[in-house]
């Protein structure tokens, strides 16, 4: 699924289009894709970096591997559709930016539903004024939606509600309070307690943060803390109590991970490339995840048509 090592050493000074017309690359894909499909993939490439500037600066072999990654679980990159993204990250032991390969909560339905086991999944954000009762023993919730959409769209969140049912009968719910998710963001993600948590987050939904800072805050965790929300309820649900496919648990293995040109992954911190941020191994992410709150280290021109021809 990866590039060669011979190409590793040409992605820095080769643009992103005239990388992928390299016939090494393009065989590489070919063998992924294959067919006339390499020029759809090759053209939605194109797009998701012109989409995010920021990936212009990122390796094109960690950009080409990430969206391989996505090809192969049949995920779009589109960011509108929010099924998977490439994430671009600093890199400080290699001294370059490089893409990670982050999959968002619609990444996770789509391939939950693929896998045939659920008859029913849903994650959804609990507003302010909306939940009556949730009883975690019995798994029964009883809440009052707000049914005007704008006004409901505007109330601020209170918490989060996820479930699933298989197709026979196995039911499962999972609800957490958004001090519980702010708690879960500050323990797992290095970017978010950095730069302040649940305090800045707060600032931000505010808009009370100066122009000059907010490059700190590039973080999903502060651009989509309800996405990423409900990314972790159904990440909680599905690896603890659901059935996985194999599509399903290789996305959740190399979720905010960089993929590697021998097929290995390395695991990095959720930030863009304003904020430096450093490649861990997947053993010590492990590490950092088992910390407690109050222990944390510090982690450290268009392709054409006739392109395949």
């Amino acid at each position: 699924m990866a590039v060669g090592n011979s190409l590793t050493a040409q992605t820095q000074r080769t643009s992103l289009t005239a990388y992928l017309t390299q016939d090494a690359v393009k065989n590489q894909i070919n063998k992924v894709v294959g067919g006339k499909n390499g020029t759809r993939f090759v053209s939605s490439i194109v797009s998701a970096v012109q989409t995010t500037p920021a990936l212009q600066e990122c390796t094109n072999n960690s950009i080409l591997n990430a969206a391989l990654l996505g090809e192969a679980l049949n995920l779009s990159p589109s960011p509108q559709l929010g099924q998977f993204y490439m994430v671009p990250f600093d890199n400080k032991k290699k001294n370059c930016k490089e893409a990670q390969f982050q999959l968002g909560y619609k990444g996770y339905i789509q391939l939950a539903v693929r896998s045939g086991y659920y008859k029913k999944l849903n994650v959804i954000a609990i507003k302010q004024g909306e939940l009556v009762h949730y009883n975690p023993l019995d798994e029964e919730i009883e809440v009052n939606l707000i049914e005007d959409d704008i006004l409901r769209e505007e109330t601020p969140t209170e918490g989060y509600y996820a479930m699933f049912e298989y197709e026979n009968g196995f039911r499962k719910t999972l609800y957490w309070s958004k001090k519980k998710m702010l708690a879960h963001a500050e323990k797992y993600s290095f970017a978010f307690y950095k730069n302040g948590g649940g305090k800045s987050l707060e600032l931000l939904e505010q808009n009370k943060i100066p122009e000059k800072d907010m490059w700190k805050y590039s973080s999903f965790w502060f651009k989509d803390f309800d996405g990423m929300a409900m990314k972790t309820m159904l990440r909680q649900l599905i690896s603890k109590w659901g059935i996985m496919s194999i599509d399903l648990q290789t996305a959740i293995d190399k979720d905010m991970a960089v993929i590697h040109e021998n097929g290995n992954v390395e695991y990095v911190e959720n930030q863009s490339n304003s904020v430096e941020a450093e490649v861990v191994s997947e053993q010590e992410m492990k590490e950092v995840e088992m910390v407690e709150n109050g222990n944390r280290e510090e982690p450290q021109k268009d392709v054409q048509s006739d392109f395949f021809n």
